[in-house]
């Protein structure tokens, strides 16, 4: 048996075809146009690429783009005055400031000085306690996208055993929530969970957020199961180049999953297009409109 290719690009393609549809009759019917604000802090090759891909899309759905680089050296104080300006302004609905942020500016005062309503990365206590207390909340984007590849291959999650490899706050936490959501059985692992292998093995569906290449071996995987590699790691090729590999050991895992993930081209795929579904919902909130249908 050979797994079927959850195909992250062809998904999330699709999803930003559906938010800029809805963008569209938002913006025909109530006036409203939704934007989103990205901050960049230095100069990070990775996050730069990141940060054209999101404006680019951005406009592509139909919504406003504004972004603001600042200096590596930025003040603390400055980049919270930005901050404060970008809630004030009522044409703003998202705003994410890119991680990582350069030291030694401190993470979690910036990311508390969002306000929750806009907070489009979902990392707001706020968010994160409402998420956690099965509220509607905006939810971190790279969890939501899990999700959605996930009922690619299963119209529901209800009932089936999941297991999240990874306790992060911004993947394996809100995830764990979102499956319970959704009426899955979820168990929480990590790298210090005692026979992580067995734990895998019960388990219908297997998201792996380590961040450990190629730690998750086929055999740990369970005939049929569904696996969603969430992981980005670089390792040395052949040719001297870096190549990116996931948390999956994939090839091994392609003989015993029913569906997987490839990396890259799967979950990656899905994080921008979720913040633009992020976006679309805060701007609908913030203005008193039903939830999108998107």
């Amino acid at each position: 048996m050979t797994a079927a290719i959850i195909d992250g690009k062809v998904i999330a393609a699709k999803l930003r075809g559906r938010v800029a549809d809805e963008v569209a009759r938002v913006r025909r019917e109530n006036g409203l146009t939704p934007g989103l604000a990205v901050v960049l802090v230095g100069s990070d090759p990775a996050s730069q690429v990141y940060v054209r891909s999101k404006h680019k899309q951005t406009q592509e759905a139909g919504m406003a783009s504004f972004e603001h680089v600042l200096p590596a050296d930025v003040a603390q104080d400055d980049l919270l005055a930005l901050i404060g300006e970008l809630n004030r302004d009522p044409a703003v609905h998202g705003i994410l400031v890119q991680l990582p942020l350069p030291k030694p500016l401190h993470t979690e005062t910036i990311i508390n000085a969002i306000d929750p309503a806009k907070d489009v990365d979902g990392l707001h206590p706020n968010n994160a306690g409402r998420l956690a207390g099965g509220f509607v909340a905006l939810s971190p984007c790279t969890p939501l996208g899990c999700i959605i590849l996930t009922k690619s291959v299963h119209a529901s999650l209800e009932g089936m055993n999941a297991i999240v490899i990874g306790r992060s706050n911004l993947v394996g936490r809100p995830l764990v929530q979102l499956l319970l959501n959704e009426n899955a059985t979820v168990t929480i692992a990590h790298s210090r969970s005692r026979d992580l292998p067995q734990l895998c093995a019960r388990a219908d569906l297997v998201y792996a957020a380590v961040g450990k290449p190629e730690m998750v071996r086929g055999d740990w995987i369970k005939p049929g199961a569904t696996v969603i590699d969430v992981g980005i790691n670089r390792l040395p090729g052949a040719d001297g180049k870096t190549r990116l590999v996931g948390d999956v050991a994939f090839a091994e895992a392609l003989d015993v999953a029913g569906a997987i993930t490839p990396v890259p081209g799967g979950v990656g795929q899905m994080t921008v297009a979720c913040l633009l579904v992020n976006t679309l919902r805060a701007a609908c909130a913030i203005h008193g409109l039903p939830k999108p249908r998107a």
